[in-house]
């Protein structure tokens, strides 16, 4: 079973990790007991022939040999290799987990779009969640020893009611010598569609919606499979094994103590126990022994996945969800907040402190800046209002001389300029908000109904249609066009009046 120990850690503390250094059940002990005991045997073993068996020749050649594989097994990349390994065996582990097949959305699709309280409608409800049950069963036993443990063959699947005689006959004829853990799958598809044609299911998205769940139940289901079958590659496992094993068997003659006589370099200090080195082995041989019980947690280690209960708990809560709980609702009423304005929950006396905190608005919220750094600043020092510094930005855009030139785009450019000049300075008229009848007295001044621009204005032929104008500077053209009257509010599905006058200059 999996060892829980969140509710140990709720809260970070002094000494908080400490209280579960006596744990035992799942612990590193009861992993390494065995290797530090066998490693400690060795290494006193090699340390007493050292002491009481060697002559004194055999002695100084044993010395020598300590020496070089303690110089050399530094060599050994163990950390990198370690490290990596471990990683990645973590990182498979947590998304075997997020694989396992959960038919809580399944089953909440499946109360909701198969529809009738009768024992028809009953038996559709149930069958679809047992045939949904049926595909996470067979997938586990293929892959956890548990679950094979507890349905080694079919007859016991058909006996625990997962499976009915007749499907079991189905099964078995099914001729296909690959695992058959999608079989349920398909009958499940099979009996939403004919619930479809007998009217249980409504419409054809309501069976669209159920297809798509399962589809992404039976994809977790398919994903366990191809984790089972597709391990670490095996070469990784051998490189990180070698390299730990190694690089402590020559720990085991390499921090061998020697005599302090022999005047040897780093060996001033003559024990029996070498702490050090057994801490060295605790930890990377541990490493290791995380990694060999994360790699597949589908056995019966004590951290591997719950699997038997998670066949019983997704068993029970899908027959409730889809039978018990079918169309049975609580009376509506209204809820204790229905005439607050503002509604909260109340707070024990343990949490009332949590309400003179405020509530977090962003992480500039209380960023102060200057009164002088909030002034807007404008463009290449542009001197009019900020709304004239536009023009000048397509004006940049432009080549050179398109603007200065008669060409069609600086005309146009020039009366977008214009607009925009009129636009803002009527914006702040004071007879802006005066009727119709009373703005025509404003005495604001009005780039394009300038007094001194329409003494210019010569008087337009009556022939409907207007002849090209002549190709000149901007300001001729502007001096020989005519400008409209005043032009009352145009409606907002009409196109724009900039627009139109483009149209007229072409």
């Amino acid at each position: 079973m999996t060892v829980t120990y969140t509710a140990r850690v709720a809260n970070a503390r002094f000494g908080g990790f400490s209280q579960l250094l006596l744990l035992w059940r799942g612990s590193i002990y009861k992993l390494l007991w065995r290797e530090l005991l066998c490693f400690l045997g060795l290494y006193m073993a090699l340390s007493a022939a050292y002491r009481f068996v060697l002559a004194e020749e055999q002695k100084r050649y044993f010395e020598k040999l300590v020496i070089y594989c303690d110089q050399y097994a530094s060599l050994i990349p163990v950390s990198f290799v370690l490290g990596f390994y471990v990683t990645l065996v973590v990182h498979r582990w947590w998304n075997q987990y997020l694989c396992m097949p959960l038919p809580d959305a399944l089953m909440c699709v499946v109360a909701g779009t198969v529809h009738g309280r009768d024992d028809r409608g009953r038996l559709y409800r149930r069958t679809l969640m047992r045939y949904a049950g049926l595909s996470a069963v067979l997938i586990l036993r293929s892959v956890s020893t548990a679950v094979f443990k507890r349905f080694p063959t079919i007859d016991h699947v058909v006996e625990a009611g997962f499976m009915t005689r007749e499907e079991r006959k189905k099964f078995e004829n099914l001729n296909s010598s690959y695992n058959k853990y999608w079989v349920p799958c398909v009958w499940f598809s099979n009996l939403a569609a004919q619930a479809r044609r007998e009217g249980r299911i409504r419409d054809n998205s309501a069976l669209k919606l159920l297809l798509e769940e399962l589809n992404v139940f039976r994809g977790k289901c398919g994903m366990l499979f191809h984790y089972d079958w597709i391990s670490v590659p095996l070469v990784y496992t051998q490189v990180v094994t070698i390299a730990v094993y190694s690089y402590f068997l020559a720990c085991l003659i390499g921090r061998q103590f020697l005599d302090p006589a022999q005047g040897y370099k780093d060996h001033t200090l003559d024990l029996c126990v070498p702490i050090f080195t057994l801490l060295q082995f605790f930890f990377y041989a541990g490493w290791l022994k995380v990694a060999e019980q994360l790699i597949n947690p589908f056995g019966e280690d004590d951290d591997d996945f719950e699997t038997n209960f998670l066949i019983d708990r997704n068993f029970q809560v899908s027959m409730l969800a889809v039978d018990e709980m079918y169309d049975d609702l609580a009376m509506l009423e209204k809820d204790l907040y229905w005439d607050a304005a503002e509604a909260r929950a109340p707070y024990t006396a343990a949490t009332a402190f949590l309400l003179q905190q405020p509530s977090f608005q962003g992480s500039t919220f209380d960023i102060a800046l200057a009164k002088e750094d909030m002034q807007f600043q404008r463009l290449d020092g542009a001197d009019g209002p900020l709304g004239e510094a536009h023009g000048d930005f397509l004006q940049r855009l432009l080549p050179a001389g398109a603007g200065t030139t008669g060409g069609l785009l600086g005309r146009r450019l020039s009366l977008l300029r214009r607009k925009n000049s009129c636009v803002s300075e009527a914006s702040s008229c004071a007879c802006a908000g005066a009727p119709d009848g009373a703005a025509q007295d404003c005495g604001c001044g009005d780039p394009l109904l300038d007094h001194g621009l329409r003494d210019q204005e010569p008087e337009l032929p009556a022939c409907p249609e207007l002849s090209a104008p002549t190709l000149g500077s901007a300001a001729d053209a502007f001096t020989t066009m005519s400008v409209p009257g005043p032009r009352v509010a145009a409606p907002p599905w009409l196109p724009s009046p900039i627009g139109e006058e483009e149209e007229s200059l072409a």
